[in-house]
């Protein structure tokens, strides 16, 4: 049997047998209670209730806005809605940042007001006192280096990272060092493949890719994204499995015309 099929619930320690047997993880993000079941249903490893929200549910342009309270009321929504995969929760922007007890107290919350079971952060040496500190509270933190969208305005642009060497040697030094002090994976997002294939045979610990390449651990997407509900965003990282923007557009104006044509409801449809 393989390892994500011989098990009941998803944990940090499946995620490791898995890297450890050479099998691929499969990660999404959801944000709500509905679509949290079906990404469940479907069997993937680990949902992600990203701070993405406040861009695909909130229309926000970046994912600075959304808040502490916001995060934990989508990740309570998909802690309701699943039966076996992984929910990992991003702290959202100033809630962690230059303020170990601040990051610590942000995760006690999400911990314990949504029942996710590990949380995520952005950046490397910068935080590292924040994540030992969330750490030595037993929680579980899964790490974020590359392209770190709540650090957009200092990068200026949603381009490819650590294209450079310093940068490029700065990414491993960071991932080494969330490794070391305990991090249960790694998301690398928006780099070039071969740096991410590097990092991702000199850590033990799981990385995930967003647009770097398919020689790491797993990989995650924005399901919005993926499912073709969202359509202005196209990156050359991103496979959309479906339409629904198309398909659901179609519903609702069939819905319309059949409202207006008194074609509905019909005699079958009422009391």
């Amino acid at each position: 049997m393989s390892v994500h099929k011989d098990v009941k619930r998803v944990t940090t320690h499946t995620l490791q047998a898995m890297k450890d047997a050479g099998e691929k993880i499969a990660m999404l993000t959801s944000y709500d209670y509905s679509l949290g079941k079906i990404v469940d249903d479907a069997g993937i490893d680990i949902i992600l209730v990203g701070d993405s929200a406040s861009n695909v549910m909130a229309g926000h342009e970046t994912t600075l806005p959304i808040t502490l309270d916001q995060m934990i009321y989508h990740a309570s929504s998909v802690v309701r809605a699943i039966q076996r995969c992984l929910v990992v929760v991003d702290l959202p922007f100033g809630s962690y940042q230059g303020n170990s007890r601040a990051a610590l107290d942000s995760s006690i919350r999400i911990m314990k007001e949504s029942g996710a079971h590990a949380i995520k952060l952005e950046g490397g040496m910068e935080i590292k006192e924040s994540i030992i500190r969330i750490l030595t509270a037993g929680i579980p933190v899964m790490g974020h280096l590359g392209l770190t969208p709540q650090s957009i305005y200092k990068f200026g642009t949603y381009t490819v990272r650590a294209k450079e060497d310093a940068e490029a040697e700065k990414l491993i030094e960071d991932a080494k060092m969330l490794e070391e002090v305990g991090c249960f994976a790694l998301v690398l997002e928006k780099i070039p493949a071969k740096l991410a294939k590097r990092v991702a045979e000199e850590v033990s610990i799981p990385v995930i890719g967003i647009g770097a390449g398919h020689e790491v651990d797993g990989q995650v997407l924005v399901l919005h994204d993926m499912l073709g509900i969202t359509s202005e965003f196209s990156p050359r990282f991103l496979r959309r499995y479906a339409n629904l923007y198309d398909t659901i557009k179609g519903a609702v104006e069939q819905y319309i015309d059949d409202v207006r044509s008194v074609d509905f409801p019909n005699e079958k449809e009422q009391y």
